[in-house]
């Protein structure tokens, strides 16, 4: 498969960078990069670089927030009942809401749906289970803001209902005694974009304040906030970056028995813990419990006193993962496989239906493809009774969720966002909504082709270990507040080697126009890099960048600049993220 071109985009968004850089002792250099995160008044300059948890807004601004906390200290001697969710926001909300209850004296206990056999959000056997254990409230989390119902049978069955969630609200609200969810049209809460565990962290605060409890005792759930906000996908601006950024540093000295077994098995132990670890290391592993076995693996690690037994769950944890990972490769290369056979790249909307995908890892599979072709995509499986789960996931230029709502009549069941949604429906309706997400798409070539937005063209002769130190002040990275990318036109190639255990990195020696020559690293893909050296060039011209001889390549890198340690020795690198042929 050919690999999809980027088009470049250099930003040009305007700003006295002279006078941001004097007022805040920074480098104009840095200056551009954060007012390209639309970042630009003194105000949020200061939050940005200097932010941390306790910037968030007052959670009494949260619709029905006093309705909440007065329901759970007016009947505090009930039981409660946290209808939870399998994915790592519903896992890390439910323990923000134990553990807060918990510091204030009321009882309670998780309850999570089986992914496979009841999907996702609080049902009926939650419900009936709960009753049975005693539960006079069910509070959820994650979830919830579209199981009307579900909840209308908790009312019936004399249950007080609390709902937090941060999903997008149909078109009726639940039947509940008191909904917490910022995207209530009538919810003054101003920050849309905290995830589940964000309003869970919230309604704590909330109770700790009637009760009298120092806000500073809520720190010890900031790693959960962090955890759940990074791999729940969620913007990493405005107040997500607040609580990201101090959860990072919770997390690296986490009380946490469980996550620090976690830590060690995953080799994180001692280490600075960035964005990029819960995204791909740790996140994960909570994630995939829910995907292929049970979830309350995550919850026993979670909640693990004892040294030895956390070892073992984390250890566990890890190869449940590690299961996950093979099982989805199998299943992007049955899908990639599909969509060419049937000759569909070319529709708006990608729609896969895998017969023998594990339906917990469709939404994953519909990622790997989106990235791929760049359009909105959704992944289908069988899971009996003539229906067919999805899961999809867009591009910044699809509304997914509004798109759905006009099929809704097609659903049994759905529910998502902008940029991901979940659905299940009868597998013989799967044809006619292929038809019209594609007719009414409203998509256009422009919008198939993935943009790279370029910070600033930036000469490798004024990277600097200083720069490179400030540019930490960025962190962390994420959606919504992406790593810099800097670009310069024009490279030689003088040496190049493929290096690593799979041959997977590309390390070269490289020149820009001026003569100036610095270390560059490549991750990407090797074989199509080149196939368009050779493209562009010629394969002679490959072998001699091989083998180090004077060549005719000239090619422009998108890169972010790093300092490369070995052996004590400090070196500095470019680490390609792009690249492309600019004619002179």
């Amino acid at each position: 498969m050919e690999k999809k071109r980027k088009k470049w985009m250099l930003q040009t968004k305007r700003a006295d960078f002279g006078e941001i850089s004097k007022k805040f002792g920074i480098s104009p250099i840095l200056a551009r990069c954060i007012v390209n995160r639309d970042v630009s008044t003194e105000g949020e300059i200061e939050r940005y670089l200097h932010g941390d948890w306790k910037q968030l807004n007052s959670p009494w601004l949260f619709k029905d927030m006093e309705k909440a906390v007065a329901l759970l200290r007016e009947n505090r001697q009930m039981k409660v009942a946290i209808s939870s969710d399998f994915d790592c926001d519903g896992i890390f909300s439910a323990i923000i809401l134990k553990k807060g209850l918990e510091k204030i004296g009321i009882q309670s206990r998780i309850y999570t749906p089986d992914r496979v056999a009841e999907g996702y959000g609080v049902n009926r056997r939650i419900v009936e289970e709960a009753v049975a254990a005693g539960a006079g409230i069910l509070l959820t989390c994650d979830n919830g803001i579209a199981a009307k119902e579900e909840i209308q049978y908790a009312k019936e069955r004399g249950m007080i209902v609390i709902v937090t969630d941060h999903h997008e609200v149909q078109e009726e609200l639940p039947p509940a005694d008191a909904i917490v969810d910022h995207k209530q049209k009538d919810c003054s809460y101003p920050f849309k974009g905290l995830c589940g565990a964000g309003v869970a962290f919230q309604l704590v605060g909330a109770l700790y304040e009637k009760e009298g409890i120092s806000s500073d005792e809520r720190e010890e759930l900031l790693e959960y906030v962090a955890i759940a906000t990074v791999a729940d996908v969620m913007e990493l601006q405005g107040e997500n970056r607040g609580l990201v950024k101090s959860g990072l540093v919770a997390l690296a000295h986490t009380k946490n028995i469980g996550l620090r077994a976690l830590l060690e098995v995953q080799e994180l132990t001692g280490r600075d813990i960035e964005a990029y670890h819960i995204g791909f290391i740790i996140g994960p592993c909570f994630n995939a419990t829910g995907r292929i076995d049970t979830v309350t693996k995550a919850f026993e690690l979670l909640e693990e006193t004892n040294k030895e037994k956390a070892r073992i769950l984390a250890r566990q944890l890890k190869e449940i993962n590690d299961t996950r990972k093979q099982m989805t490769e199998e299943a992007a290369k049955e899908a990639f496989e599909l969509l060419e056979k049937n000759e569909k790249e070319e529709n708006p909307v990608h729609i896969i239906l895998l017969p023998d995908c594990h339906e917990s890892l469709v939404g994953i599979v519909a990622g790997r493809i989106k990235e791929e072709y760049h359009h909105p995509t959704i992944v289908f499986c069988p899971v009996g009774d003539g229906l067919v789960k999805g899961s999809g996931r867009s591009i910044e230029s699809y509304h997914m969720f509004e798109k759905l709502m006009e099929c809704k009549d097609l659903m049994v069941r759905f529910g998502g966002h902008k940029m991901a949604a979940g659905m299940t429906l009868k597998e013989e309706n799967l044809p006619e909504l292929e038809r019209r997400l594609n007719d009414s798409a409203g998509l256009t070539k422009e919008d198939f082709c993935p943009e790279l937005w370029v910070d600033a063209p930036l000469p490798v002769q004024y990277i600097s270990e200083k720069l490179i130190a400030e540019l930490e002040l960025l962190e962390p990275f994420g959606v919504g507040n992406p790593k810099p990318v800097f670009a310069e036109q024009h490279f030689h190639i003088l040496t190049a080697a493929r290096r690593g255990k799979n041959r997977n990195a590309l390390i070269m020696k490289v020149a820009n126009a001026t003569g100036h020559s610095v270390d560059a690293v490549y991750f990407g893909n090797i074989d199509i890099f080149e196939e368009f050296i050779c493209e562009n060039w010629s394969e002679e011209e490959l072998e001699k960048m091989y083998a180090g001889e004077p060549n005719e390549i000239d090619v422009g890198f998108a890169y972010y600049p790093s300092v490369n340690e070995y052996n004590g020795r400090r070196k500095i690198q470019i680490v390609v993220t792009d690249y492309c042929r600019i004619n002179r």
